[in-house]
């Protein structure tokens, strides 16, 4: 009985298909059950119980996102990695665990994937916000520097970079600006609030 990790890929280009399937065939532990071309993929990957899927994203609609969700209901245990060789609305890949993007290697592939199954078995961290972090993000917000933030909650300025680095790692967001609108829109800062 093989031990194998198996892997259902979805991509209509069959180059691109084929080329990552032999790749994956010499990456030991894992087995490629099936290349999926067309638009019917959901009710085709049921059956075939993947560990890992590896999906195309331009085939995702962002606005039918329950597309995703909908393969995570019906494939619960199965891991989702974004095919990537073209632009990606970053919306889309927070879906997903990991990318393989068209340039990467068969040995960064190995790495990838080795680190989705072991990621996957380790339970997972929340995405919310501590009330700290929140403390933080409502400052960062009102433009206050990371010395004001520690100076204003008796904070060391390396403890407020890590709660900075937190905030970007659990939201997906690099900027202030942006930080600025999602505490806006979370209800965490009034926008009269914000310089």
């Amino acid at each position: 009985m093989s031990t194998n990790k198996r892997i259902v890929i979805i991509e209509p280009y069959a180059m691109i298909a084929q080329g990552l399937r032999l790749m994956i065939d010499e990456i030991k532990g894992y087995e490629v059950s099936a290349i999926i071309a067309d638009g019917h993929y959901i009710e085709r990957i049921v059956p075939l119980h993947p560990d890992i899927i590896i999906i195309n994203p331009s085939l995702i609609d962002i606005k039918k996102k329950g597309e995703l969700e909908d393969i995570s209901q019906r494939v619960p245990n199965a891991i989702m990695a974004a095919l990537v060789y073209q632009y990606v609305d970053p919306e889309v890949l927070r879906y997903f665990k990991t990318t393989i993007e068209i340039s990467d290697s068969r040995e960064k592939i190995a790495v990838k994937l080795r680190q989705m199954i072991e990621t996957n078995d380790q339970p997972a961290e929340s995405s919310e916000l501590s009330d700290r972090e929140k403390e933080i993000l409502v400052a960062v917000a009102k433009g206050l520097t990371n010395k004001s933030i520690a100076e204003q909650y008796h904070l060391s300025i390396h403890t407020v970079i890590t709660h900075r680095k937190n905030l970007t790692r659990k939201t997906g967001i690099k900027s202030v600006s942006g930080l600025t609108v999602y505490a806006i829109l979370n209800n965490l800062i009034d926008i009269k609030d914000v310089e």
